[in-house]
């Protein structure tokens, strides 16, 4: 290897190691105050307060995990939202990508503006649509039941949208064979569409678990019985405990209890992101393309 080699690797190594450089520091920001609340409900409550940034192994304690499982209806909320995820999920996971299918493989009148319209709607805030939608529920009577926390929202736009641009990138000589072999319309998207879009199909997945596990805004407004609460309206009503004392307990004890039930709800979602980053980012790239 002459010297020129080496000095054009050091070089080219140079950008190498500032980008590396940079996303250390992004990915410690960004995790600091993931550790920072899983030590701290480890830590006795009054240390939480007095001593927020240290943590000493000789004080460990489960003491805030034990208070939280007495005080907090966490099981009921783990429930009601696995529930409605597996419900609304496989509802999404089924029909977004047909109506995608539809819009990427079919020509049929006014199909660009029935997807315009379809796209219209991530416009919308969400806020917009909460008092219909909830009027709504109470004419059907569905309030505080399952029915009003899983269908609204259950096909949603974008993942209409992502899965029209993932089925685009799949040849059309591949359904007009499937065609000529006799197979029928709901046979192809079965058979040979969704085996090709399977890392779009991993991706969206991943997207919708997190977004029905993280929504707030609809389950705390069309299930206000606390038998109905999802998990992240059990975790808002402790965080208000905080500044209410409405569970018998004093400042530091609640926030150690907040601080555990928050650690326990992250659990689950580090572990589907673990487990399942490969097919994620395999998707994420997969909807991005349009080939």
């Amino acid at each position: 290897m002459t010297t020129l080699d080496v000095r054009e690797r050091r070089r080219s190594a140079r950008p190498l190691l500032g980008s590396h450089a940079f996303l250390l520091v992004l990915t410690v920001a960004l995790l600091a105050p993931v550790a920072w609340a899983i030590l701290s409900s480890f830590k006795p409550a009054g240390e939480i307060i007095r001593n927020p940034l240290g943590f000493d192994p000789a004080t460990f304690t489960l003491d805030n995990f034990r208070g939280m499982f007495q005080d907090v209806p966490i099981g009921s909320g783990f429930l009601n939202t696995g529930i409605v995820l597996a419900a609304k999920g496989a509802i999404t996971m089924f029909c977004a990508p047909l109506a995608a299918y539809a819009f990427a493989k079919y020509r049929f009148a006014g199909r660009n503006l029935i997807f315009g319209a379809v796209l219209l709607t991530l416009m919308l805030p969400t806020i917009v649509l909460v008092i219909p939608l909830l009027l709504e529920m109470k004419e059907l009577g569905w309030v505080n039941t399952y029915q009003a926390l899983i269908l609204p929202g259950s096909v949603d736009a974008f993942a209409i949208f992502w899965m029209r641009q993932v089925i685009a990138s799949v040849p059309d000589e591949l359904l007009d064979a499937a065609r000529v072999d006799g197979c029928g319309e709901f046979g192809i998207f079965w058979r040979v569409v969704v085996p090709a879009i399977r890392p779009g199909l991993a991706g969206l997945g991943v997207l919708t678990i997190m977004n029905i596990y993280n929504d707030f805004v609809w389950p705390v407004v069309a299930a206000s019985s606390s038998r109905m609460a999802t998990l992240q309206v059990v975790l808002s009503t402790l965080a208000q405990n905080i500044s209410g004392n409405r569970v018998g307990s004093d400042y530091a004890t609640v926030t150690g209890e907040l601080l555990a039930a928050a650690s326990i709800a992250l659990v689950p979602l580090l572990i589907l992101f673990i487990v399942l980053q490969k097919h994620f980012i395999n998707g994420i790239l997969a909807g991005s393309v349009k080939g």
